[in-house]
Parts: structure tokens; C-alpha cells; sequence
């Protein structure tokens, strides 16, 4: 997912910051030595300079980890974007989830990994090494400052261990409600004219407001742990440097309430003092990142139910009109289930389904293409089952609404097949019956439409809806009511068009009109 090398190369920055740590503690507590031993100018110029390079350091390490982990937190969200985007743009079949919801988790999910990867990871690893340096490091200077130091540290992690386990189930409970929050609210503002129609703002309003409530109240309870994890570690840090400086100052003065274990220079003492802050400061940053880490690992499981977790092998396409099998088909809407349907399509031989509204003829075209949920039996291509089978991209399809994106005509009926030339895009738009259309409008194929087909009438959208499926000259064509909204004139015209072209493919035909009918090779009824 993400290159290891940039990770490592933020851990060993801020290692590397805490060694310019101890540089700074040695030239401070060396100018400090050198004014109390009287030494000259030259010593003291010295430290100084040792103090202002040490500085630097410092803050070109901090500087080079901050961009190492940027760059690796870039490349994991690119490649989750890679992973995940392609999933979100094609349902599961039975998917109960808000489109809002998936496309909340596909965009903000991956943005919450930045701080897991670009902080939380490579402060992990400098957390562990970091104040083990530093320790040893301290221990040039009082040993006994160097045990206090890493006496403290036990209890430190026994509590940072406790907080942490409150903090994931928080931040899971957290990014569920703000899921949650988003797609009702996306979905809602694409109900919106449905939602004014109905007069149901106020009841939409308390739903928003509810669940908003909920995201506000999952929030505090996330920042409640983070709070109790900063208190762990801040008290812990008090109490290192406070024992720390307490040993230090009684030793200088003589007056530990027990034996000297040692005997410290104000060189040694500053030295050791020094470090007591520095030695909980890659704690106390990884404490600060600890939240990037409960958000980026309830991310990851969201996004893992996006993506699986390996690419998809590729599927074989069909080369040539395939033979259909539904074997006791049952599709399961959850509350309805309708099948099994049992029923043979030879290669190149066309099927009309026809039968009362609702029966199930339309799912059965869906069910074909994966969108929707088959609760028994199994559908064959060519003898495959058709989940094994790549069909999107070498069906002709025809629904019962068509769909339009703004641009021109000929844009709309290209989506079928973007590199087909203005000729090609022409001849199936006169050979579905546009021909009238685009004379008596005098702008030819560059008659503007907006994503709602506005200014067409119903017929002339089914229209470009054939020519699309002409364009595309598919091996498979699913047609679903394709003569609907059509005088009895322009239908019987459509039917003829279909007829002739329909020769040599495998046709699946959905209508209520036995003229359309009549064009098939077979028809069965459903009931």
C-alpha cells in the first residue's frame, strides 16, 4: 500500500531529532560549565555555536519527518483511491447502503489515513528508540536520572494501553454516525424536489438534526478519551522532570535525605535537567497522533468493505452473441422475492418476455447484469455463470428510462461508443427515427440537451436510446420496453429497425406490445 521506506526514513527524522536533542543538552550544559569554571572567551563562543547548530538540526529534522511522512501518507491514499473509486461506481446487487454513505467513505475515509501514515506510524517507531537514546544519553550524565526516567515510563504505557482501547471503539462509533450523517444528508439533497413536492421538510429536517445530534455526541465521547489520554501523559512527563530536577538540586546542594549515590557537577545536572523534557517529548507526540491512529484504523475497515482486498481477476469477455440460461432464478429483494424463472436463449436467437407489470421481467434483464440480487438458482452465459463473465461493455441496452448528460445530441447518443466518428453517430440516429427531429430543430447533431433530455419528447428519447444500442453493436442486446411512449406508427418503424438488426445477436426483448413481440424468434409469457 504504502512505500516502507518513506515511513522509515520520517522514524529515523525524529530519532534523529532527539540525537540533536542531546547535542543542544551537551553545548548548553557545556556553556554553563565553562562560565562556572572561568574558562575563556573560546570555550564559551564555542558552546554558543555548538547550542545554534544543534537548533538548526533540530528543526531540519523535524522538517525532513513532517515531508517524509506527507509522501508517504500521499501514496497511500492514492493507491486506496485507486482501489476503492472503481467499486463505488458499480452497486452490488441488493446494496442497502446510501449512495451519500459509499461515496462519504470513498472521499473522507481516505483522507483520514493522511495522519495515520504521514504522523502516527513513523512517531510509533521514534517512540520506542527515541527516549531509550535519550535515557542512555542521560546516564553519561547521573545514571540515577537515567533509572528515574525509565522508571516512569512503566506506568506511562500501562495507561496510554488502557486509554487506547477506549479510544478505538470511540472513533469507530464516531466515523459510523458521521457516515451515516453524510449519506442521508447527499441522498436528501438529491430527493430534494421529491421532499418540497411532498411537503416533508420538517420531518426531513428532525431526521438531519437527529442524526447530526448523534455525530456531535460521538465526538465528545472521542474527545473525552483524548483528553484522558493527554492528562496520562502529561502527568507522567511532570512527574519524570519534577523527580528528576528534585534529585538534581538536592545532590548540588547536599542535602538528599539519604546516602549520595553520586556526585554531580552543575555541568551534569543541567545536562541530565535538560534531557527529563526530552525524554517524554516523542511520547507525548505520539500521544498528540494517537487519535490520527483510532481515526486511520476505523478508516481502513470501512474502506476494506469498499475494495477487496486483492484486484479482481480479469473475466472473459463474450466474442460472439452468446446462449443464455436462467435456471430457476429467484431474485430476493429482501421483503419480496419473485422466480424461479427457468428459460433457454440460444446463441443469435431472440427472446420476447412479456407478461402483467410487476411480474418480473425487467429484474430478470438486471439480474442478468448483476444489479440485482439473485437469492437462488444461477444464470449461465455460454454455459459460465454470469458473474464470471465480463458483459458490461459488450451489451446493447435499452431501458426504460433513458439517461442524458448535458451536451449535445450527439454526445448523448455516443456514450454507447465514445471513439465512434460523427458519420457512424449519424446514420443510427436517422436509422432510430431522429431524422425529423433533427431537421425541424436545425441544429443537426449539436442540438444542446441538458442530464434531463428537456425539449425531447418521450418517444424521441426511447429513440436515442436505440440508436445507442445500434452504435454499440453488441453481440447481446437487453431491451426493456424499448417501443413504450411511441404512437402505434413509430412503434411498428422501431419494431422493423430492431428486426434488421437483431439478426445474428442474442435479443432479449421486455414488452407489453405483441407487435414488438412478433419480431422475436421465441416468446414466453410470464405470469
Amino acid at each position: 500500500m504504502s512505500n516502507p521506506l518513506d515511513r522509515q526514513a520520517a522514524a529515523l527524522f525524529w530519532i534523529g531529532d532527539s540525537g540533536a536533542a542531546i547535542l543542544m543538552a551537551a553545548a548548553l550544559a557545556g556553556a554553563v560549565a565553562s562560565m562556572e569554571q572561568g574558562a575563556g572567551q573560546g570555550h564559551l563562543a564555542l558552546a554558543a555555536g555548538g547550542l545554534i547548530a544543534a537548533a538548526l538540526l533540530r528543526a531540519g529534522m523535524q522538517i525532513g519527518a513532517t515531508n517524509a511522512g506527507e509522501a508517504a501518507a500521499m501514496r497511500v491514499k492514492t493507491n486506496w483511491r485507486q482501489r476503492v473509486y472503481p467499486g463505488i461506481l458499480v452497486a452490488a446487487p441488493g446494496d442497502r447502503r446510501m449512495l451519500g454513505e459509499a461515496v462519504a467513505d470513498a472521499v473522507d475515509r481516505i483522507e483520514d489515513l493522511g495522519g495515520f501514515h504521514a504522523r502516527f506510524l513513523p512517531l510509533r517507531r521514534a517512540a520506542v528508540l527515541s527516549p531509550l537514546i535519550i535515557a542512555i544519553a542521560a546516564v553519561f550524565g547521573s545514571w540515577v536520572a537515567g533509572v528515574i526516567m525509565l522508571a516512569t515510563l512503566i506506568p506511562f504505557a500501562m495507561g496510554m494501553a488502557l486509554a487506547g482501547t477506549a479510544a478505538a471503539r470511540a472513533a469507530a462509533r464516531q466515523l459510523d454516525a458521521l457516515s451515516r450523517l453524510s449519506g442521508l444528508f447527499v441522498d436528501r439533497v438529491r430527493a430534494l424536489p421529491v421532499i418540497v413536492a411532498f411537503a416533508a421538510q420538517d420531518r426531513i429536517g428532525r431526521h438531519l438534526a437527529d442524526a447530526t445530534r448523534e455525530v456531535a455526541a460521538r465526538t465528545i465521547d472521542v474527545l473525552k478519551v483524548a483528553f484522558v489520554s493527554s492528562a496520562i501523559i502529561e502527568f507522567f512527563a511532570a512527574l519524570s522532570v519534577a523527580l528528576v530536577a528534585l534529585y538534581c538540586g538536592f545532590n548540588l546542594l547536599g542535602i538528599l535525605p539519604f546516602p549520595a549515590p553520586e556526585k554531580l557537577t552543575l555541568g551534569q545536572a543541567l545536562f541530565v535537567l535538560v534531557l527529563a523534557p526530552e525524554f517524554y517529548l516523542p511520547m507525548r507526540r505520539l500521544a498528540a497522533a494517537y487519535h490520527d491512529k483510532q481515526v486511520g484504523e476505523a478508516a481502513v475497515e470501512r474502506l476494506e468493505a469498499l475494495a477487496p482486498a486483492s484486484p479482481p481477476a480479469p473475466k472473459p469477455a463474450i466474442e460472439g452473441p452468446p446462449a443464455l440460461r436462467f435456471d430457476g432464478v429467484v431474485i430476493d429483494y429482501g421483503e419480496t422475492a419473485i422466480g424461479p424463472f427457468t428459460l433457454d436463449i440460444p446463441a443469435g436467437t431472440s427472446l420476447a418476455l412479456r407478461g402483467s407489470t410487476g411480474v418480473g421481467k425487467s429484474s430478470l434483464l438486471h439480474a442478468l447484469l448483476g444489479l440485482a440480487p439473485i437469492g437462488g438458482g444461477r444464470i449461465l452465459v455460454d454455459g459460465r455463470d454470469a458473474a464470471e463473465v465480463a458483459l458490461p461493455g459488450h451489451v446493447g441496452w435499452a431501458g426504460q428510462t433513458v439517461a442524458f448528460v448535458p451536451g449535445t445530441l450527439a454526445d448523448n447518443i455516443r456514450l454507447a461508443r465514445p471513439d465512434a466518428d460523427d458519420a457512424a453517430v449519424e446514420a443510427v440516429a436517422h436509422l432510430a427515427g431522429l431524422g425529423p427531429m433533427i431537421e425541424a430543430r436545425g441544429q443537426g447533431l449539436a442540438l444542446p440537451l441538458d442530464h434531463r433530455g428537456s425539449g425531447l419528447s418521450g418517444g424521441e428519447r426511447r429513440r436515442v436510446g436505440i440508436a445507442r444500442v445500434l452504435l454499440k453493436d453488441a453481440p447481446l442486446w437487453l431491451l426493456d420496453e424499448p417501443t413504450a411512449d411511441l404512437d402505434a406508427g413509430s412503434a411498428a418503424d422501431i419494431a422493423g429497425i430492431l428486426a434488421s438488426a437483431a439478426k445474428g445477436r442474442t435479443v432479449l426483448i421486455v414488452t407489453h406490445s405483441a407487435e414488438l413481440a412478433a419480431i422475436a424468434t421465441k416468446e414466453m409469457v410470464l405470469s
